[in-house]
């Protein structure tokens, strides 16, 4: 069956963006506007106070998790902190004994405050009562990387790991919003990203496209999106990674670059899987 750690990864940036390494691209990113229409000093300051929540469904199931996403400032100048929660509720939270998923990543800015880099990332899962962490923790100076997991609060393994030189590891979390800030480029129609994330046990070249005019207007009648869908994002992956019989995802940006929509088309058992925004708070 899909995996739910998936569809959340999807629906709240970019999707599967943890599976991959990749090399970042030296692109910094133009001026932008803040919620509140002025120029923002930093990428942090930019998303400084958002809070999004989701809810997924599929077929004729609505709301089978909830999630939301918050960016907020650390305690150390420059550093920022952004946590994913979501669980499953209603009928598919008993079957699935109510998983939740956290993911929290801790950024520091770089180049002048115009891209994020992370510092550490915590995975955490919880199925009943039944809990486990994974943390990965990035000094740059030192040029290490060291791995933890833990089963029930007890440590399993530590693993260190050397950073080679020049390399940056941005975790999906990270990574979706050097995305959104335009780190890898402007956002254009017809234009191609490559993504940079931490290796996984699976690596392989991955990258995101923003769809041409043509397919937008199209997908945007099939998915029955509003005025306030700006542009269509396109991901195709190896169709056994998402159990998805054509290995497609899409997703819907606003016009100031939030994510709004997710679809996992075509998903073995479910059908096209959706998530949704529903709601955006700038605090």
């Amino acid at each position: 069956m899909i995996s739910r750690r998936y569809i959340l990864k999807w629906f709240f940036g970019l999707p599967l963006l943890s599976l991959f390494p990749f090399q970042i691209s030296d692109v910094r990113a133009q001026a932008t506007q803040s919620g509140n229409g002025k120029i923002a000093a930093s990428i942090g300051e930019f998303f400084a106070g958002e809070e999004l929540q989701f809810e997924i469904s599929f077929m004729f199931l609505k709301k089978v998790a909830v999630a939301r996403m918050t960016f907020k400032r650390a305690e150390k100048k420059g550093r920022y902190i952004s946590v994913l929660e979501g669980e499953t509720v209603g009928i598919v939270g008993w079957l699935s004994r109510y998983r939740a998923d956290t993911y929290c990543t801790v950024m520091e800015e770089t180049e002048g405050g115009m891209r994020l880099r992370s510092v550490s990332f915590d995975e955490n899962v919880r199925i009943g009562k039944k809990t486990r962490t994974f943390s990965h923790e990035f000094d740059y100076e030192k040029k290490k990387w060291t791995k933890r997991s833990t089963r029930r609060g007890a440590r399993l393994r530590t693993v260190e790991a050397a950073i080679p030189e020049g390399k940056v590891y941005d975790d999906f979390l990270c990574a979706s919003y050097n995305f959104r800030y335009g780190v890898y480029g402007p956002l254009e129609r017809g234009r191609t990203y490559i993504i940079p994330t931490f290796p996984r046990k699976r690596s392989s070249k991955y990258e995101i496209k923003i769809a041409a005019k043509e397919k937008e207007d199209h997908q945007r009648v099939a998915d029955k999106v509003g005025d306030e869908a700006a542009l269509l994002l396109q991901l195709k992956l190896d169709p056994e990674i998402i159990d998805s019989k054509t290995g497609i995802i899409d997703g819907w940006l606003s016009k100031d670059n939030c994510p709004l929509e997710g679809i996992i088309r075509d998903a073995i058992l479910f059908g096209d899987v959706h998530g949704k925004l529903v709601s955006r708070i700038k605090r």
